[in-house]
This record gives structure tokens, C-alpha cells and sequence, in this order.
């Protein structure tokens, strides 16, 4: 993460020493099509890493050259298919919903993405079917770099900031929300700490 991100954090004594424990953290953005970079987050959603990935390698295995199909492909295939992949109903549904979309001209290209501004993508593409705010957030995050995020939603991120901050709940999102107003317009890195650290409370490292 870039300097100037982690000085302005460390104007909070508590995300402070959050990094000092961590240590630094490097984000590179994936940069894949939206389409694929989508799949990936509605296959990931409710599922440990492990699991994603196994249905992930299966999904891609469903098509002719093993690689990321493309919507048409993707809205050719049967559901009996998806499913055997290891997909839910509704999963299998969402991303036959999306690729329609994308056919459509409903999702923006990885280009285009750069013309709209975080409020624009989540507005934009939680009217589809299945994509809600938390799947557009790591989007956001992952496939496009985007500095000032914070999904006030995601449980790691509210055990990451129960764990750091000692507090005897999880904060509810609202609060969350709040709260992260004095990190703008760093709280993608924010965010990233605070998963380090259920990371590490998880691995008996904290």
C-alpha cells in the first residue's frame, strides 16, 4: 500500500499499531474483465476460499479450453451443468442473469469502468440480478484498485475491527460506516488491515 495511505491511518493510535503488527501489505489489482471478475465474487459469496476455488476450477472446466469462458459461452450452458459445477440454484441462475447482461451491454468493460466512479458501478450494476453491494465492493477492490472502499458489510472486516479496536460486539454497519469516515480516502487499505487481523486473531496470532 502506498506510504501516504498508511501515514494518514496512523493518525488513528489503534490502526496503528494494527499495521505495526501486520506488517506492510501490497495490493495489485487483478484487472480482469468485470464479467469474470463478478463470477469470481458471486461464486466466493457465503464460502470459505478453499471451497470457491474448487467450484471456481470446476466452473472453468465446463467449457471446451479450461480457461475463463465468455458470456455468450456462459449463457449457453445448462443449469444441470452449473449445477453439477457445484453451484447453488441461485448462484447458477445469477451468473446466467449476468452473462445476459453483459450481452446486453448492462456491464461496463474493464476500460469503460474508469468513466464511472465508485457510487456509479454500485449503482449501476446492483440492478442486476444477484450482484449486490458487498459483490461490487470487491470488484472495487480487487479487479480495479479503487483507494477509498470500505465494505461496512463483510464479517471479516467487522471481526477485523471488533479485534483491533476490543470491542465486545461486532460493529453493526451503520457504526462501521461511521466510524471509517476519519480514514477517507484511504479505507481500502483500512479495510485490508482489518482483515489481516481476524486473519491472524483466527490463526492464533493476535
Amino acid at each position: 500500500m502506498s506510504k501516504l495511505a498508511t501515514a494518514t491511518l496512523r493518525a488513528d493510535p489503534v490502526m496503528a499499531g494494527v499495521i505495526d503488527r501486520v506488517g506492510p501489505l501490497r495490493l495489485k489489482p487483478r484487472r480482469l474483465r468485470p464479467f469474470q471478475s463478478i463470477v469470481h465474487a458471486i461464486i466466493h459469496q457465503q464460502l470459505s476460499g478453499k471451497a470457491a476455488k474448487t467450484i471456481l476450477t470446476r466452473f472453468q472446466n465446463l467449457f471446451s479450453n479450461g480457461r475463463f469462458p465468455s458470456a455468450s459461452a456462459v449463457t449457453s450452458i445448462d443449469n444441470i451443468s452449473l449445477r453439477a459445477a457445484g453451484l447453488s440454484r441461485a448462484k447458477a441462475a445469477y451468473i446466467k442473469e449476468l452473462a445476459q447482461m453483459v450481452l446486453a451491454g448492462k456491464v461496463p468493460s474493464l476500460h469503460a469502468c474508469s468513466r464511472f466512479t465508485d457510487d456509479e458501478l454500485i449503482e449501476q450494476l446492483t440492478a442486476i440480478k444477484g450482484v449486490g453491494r458487498w459483490t461490487v465492493e470487491m470488484l472495487l477492490i480487487f479487479n480495479l484498485g479503487r483507494p477509498d472502499v470500505l465494505p461496512v458489510n463483510d464479517l471479516g472486516v467487522r471481526k477485523g475491527f471488533q479485534i483491533a479496536y476490543k470491542r465486545r460486539k461486532l460493529p453493526e454497519p451503520d457504526q462501521l460506516e461511521s466510524f471509517g469516515d476519519r480514514w477517507r480516502p484511504h479505507r481500502t487499505t483500512a479495510a485490508l488491515y482489518l482483515w489481516r487481523a481476524a486473519d491472524f486473531q483466527r490463526n492464533g496470532e493476535w
